[in-house]
C-alpha cells in the first residue's frame, strides 16, 4: 500500500497538531512517518492509516517530536551563527575594514573622556530602542504569516527574530551593569579602554549584521539552505 496526497497533507497536519510549526522540519517528519507507515503495511495491511500513523509515532518515545525539533533547532543555531561570522568577517576587509576601525577610535577616545559612561549609556538606550522596534515589526509579520498558515522555515524564524534580542539583551545588561555601579571609563588603565573598545566595536558589527545585513539577504539565505523555498513561494 502507498500513501496518497491526502494521506501526506494529513501528515503535515498531524505534525502541526504536536507543536511543529516550521515547515522543514515538518517535511523531514512527514518524509520519516510516510516510509515508517509504508514499512508497516507490508506486514500490517488490516491496518488503518491513522493506526499505522499512530504505531509509527509511538517509535518517537513519549515526548513525541521534541527531540527531533530541538537538534533541528540546535543545528540551524549553529547555521545562523556560521551566516552572522560571515557577513561581520567582510567588515575586516577592504573598504568595510576602514568604517571597523573607526568605529574603534571613536570608542577609544570616547572612554577616556570624562563623564563619557553617560554619553555610552545614551547610545546604549538607542541601540536597544532600535533593536526592539525592529524585533516588533518581525514579530509581528511572523505572526501575520502565523495567522495565514503560510510556510515558515526554521531559519527564516531565526532570521526573522533577528537571533532575537541576543545583541539588545547584552546591550541592556551592559547598560544595567554601568547604571547600577557607576562605573567611571575614564579612571580606566589605558589597556582596559583598548579591550572595551575593541568588544564593543564587534557588539556593534554583531548589532549592525544581525539587525539588517542578515534580514535583507534573507531571500538569498533561504533559497540558498532550502532548495523547496523558491518553489513554495511560487505556489
Amino acid at each position: 500500500m502507498k500513501l496518497t496526497k491526502t494521506h501526506i497533507e494529513e501528515l503535515y497536519k498531524f505534525t502541526r497538531k504536536h507543536y511543529v510549526y516550521f515547515y522543514d522540519v515538518q517535511s523531514e517528519l512527514v518524509d520519516h512517518l510516510a516510509n515508517d507507515i509504508e514499512e508497516i503495511w507490508v506486514t500490517q495491511q488490516h491496518l488503518s492509516f491513522q493506526e499505522a500513523r499512530d504505531k509509527s509515532f509511538k517509535k518517537f518515545g513519549i515526548f513525541g517530536f521534541m527531540d527531533v525539533i530541538e537538534a533541528k533547532q540546535k543545528q540551524m543555531n549553529k547555521r545562523y551563527w556560521k551566516i552572522i561570522l560571515r557577513f561581520a568577517k567582510e567588515w575586516f576587509s577592504i573598504p568595510k575594514i576602514v568604517v571597523t576601525i573607526s568605529i574603534f577610535l571613536a570608542f577609544f577616545m570616547l572612554l577616556q573622556i570624562q563623564y563619557s559612561e553617560y554619553i555610552f549609556l545614551a547610545t546604549l538606550l538607542i541601540l536597544i530602542i532600535l533593536e526592539m522596534r525592529i524585533v516588533y515589526k518581525v514579530r509581528k509579520l511572523h505572526k501575520e504569516k502565523v495567522v495565514k498558515k503560510d510556510k515558515i522555515f526554521l531559519l527564516e524564524s531565526l532570521i526573522g527574530d533577528t537571533k532575537n534580542g541576543n545583541t539588545g539583551l547584552t546591550f541592556m545588561n551592559l547598560f544595567n551593569i554601568i547604571h547600577l555601579t557607576n562605573f567611571n571609563f575614564s579612571a580606566l588603565h589605558i589597556y582596559w579602554v583598548l579591550v572595551i573598545s575593541i568588544v564593543l566595536t564587534l557588539l556593534c558589527i554583531l548589532f549592525y549584521v544581525s539587525n539588517y545585513v542578515i534580514p535583507q539577504r534573507a531571500e538569498e539565505l533561504l533559497e540558498e539552505t532550502y532548495p523547496e523555498y523558491k518553489l513554495s513561494k511560487s505556489l
